[in-house]
C-alpha cells in the first residue's frame, strides 16, 4: 500500500512531504524495523537528529528498502554540544555517513541553547553546507521568535523549516505567526502531545463523529492548518493508522473546538531555558 502523502512547497521550492514519520526515543536496535514498515505503509519521509542515537537503524532501512534517494526527504539535526562553525561541519559528515548517504534533504539547529551563544555559527555552517549542495533545505527547530529573528538579521538564507513542540495543548501561535511572517515553515514535533490530548472529550466526540481515531482527528487538525507533521509510532498498526488521514476532513466548527484546547501545555522544555 502506498499513499500519496501531499507535500508542502518549502521557501527555497523544495516540496517536503507534509507527513512524515519520527524516530525519538525509538532504539537504534529497533529503528530499522520501525522505519522499514513505514516506508512499506507510503512513508517517504523521516526524522532522525545525533542525539537520538538511531541514524544508522534510519540508514539501514534505507538502504534495504529498494526506495530511490529522490523519492525520500531525509531530516537530521544538530545537537547542542555540536553548536559552532566548525563542530557543526563535523557532525553534519558524522550524521550523513551514519545514515549512509551524500546529502541530507534538510538538517536543523536542534535548540537555540541561547547561553551558549553559538547558533548564528552553527547557522553560518549550514548555510555552507546549503551553498556546497550537501544538504537541500536547512532550518531551525524549538527556537523562539526572538531566535528565529536573530537568524534572519545575522543569516543570508531564510530558515525553511522551524519544528517546534506543537499540539492541541500547546499551539505556540506567537512561533506560528513569527514562522509565517519570515515565510518558514511550521512542522510539529510531539503532534499528539505524546497521546495526553487524545481523551479530551471535545476530541473523542469528533473522532466518534467520522469513525475515526482521536489520534487521526488530531492529525488532520494540524494538516488542515498547512503544518507539517511527524508523528511517532514503533507499532505498525499505528504508524498505518497515522498515515491513514486524507481521506476525511474537519469542518470549521470542528477545527475550532480542537482550537479552544490550548492550556499551555507543553510537555517538553522550554526553548528559552534548555541547555542540555
Amino acid at each position: 500500500m502506498t499513499t500519496l502523502v501531499p507535500t508542502v512547497a518549502l521557501n527555497n521550492g523544495v516540496a517536503m512531504p507534509q507527513l512524515g514519520f519520527g524516530v525519538f526515543q525509538v532504539p537504534d536496535a529497533e529503528t530499522t524495523a520501525a522505519v522499514a514498515t513505514a516506508l512499506e505503509l507510503g512513508y517517504r519521509s523521516i526524522d532522525t537528529a545525533a542525539i537520538y542515537g538511531n541514524e544508522r537503524g534510519v540508514g539501514r532501512a534505507i538502504a534495504e528498502s529498494g526506495i530511490r534517494r529522490d523519492e525520500l526527504f531525509i531530516t537530521s539535526k544538530v545537537w547542542n554540544t555540536d553548536q559552532g562553525y566548525d563542530e557543526t561541519l563535523r557532525a553534519f559528515d558524522a550524521s550523513v555517513e551514519k545514515l549512509g548517504l551524500e546529502q541530507l534533504d534538510l538538517d536543523l539547529i536542534h535548540w537555540p541553547t541561547p547561553r551558549n551563544g553559538r547558533f548564528l555559527d552553527t547557522w553560518r555552517a549550514l548555510e555552507r553546507l546549503y551553498a556546497d549542495g550537501r544538504v537541500r533545505a536547512i532550518g531551525v527547530s524549538n527556537f523562539e521568535p526572538a531566535h528565529l529573528a536573530a537568524v534572519l538579521e545575522a543569516g543570508t538564507v531564510v530558515p525553511a523549516v522551524n519544528q517546534v513542540e506543537l499540539h492541541p495543548a500547546l499551539q505556540n501561535r506567537a512561533v506560528v505567526a513569527a514562522n509565517t511572517a519570515a515565510g518558514v515553515a511550521t512542522e510539529a514535533w510531539s503532534p499528539l502531545a505524546q497521546g495526553a490530548v487524545l481523551a479530551d472529550p471535545a476530541i473523542t466526540a469528533i473522532a466518534e463523529a467520522h469513525g475515526r481515531t482521536p489520534a487521526q482527528v488530531v492529525l488532520r487538525w494540524h494538516l488542515q492548518q498547512g503544518r507539517v507533521v511527524i508523528p511517532k509510532s514503533v507499532t505498525p498498526a499505528r504508524i498505518a493508522e497515522n498515515l491513514d488521514v486524507f481521506g476525511f476532513e474537519l469542518d470549521a466548527a470542528e477545527l475550532s473546538a480542537i482550537d479552544a484546547l490550548e492550556r499551555d501545555g507543553r510537555t517538553g522544555p522550554h526553548p528559552d531555558e534548555f541547555h542540555g
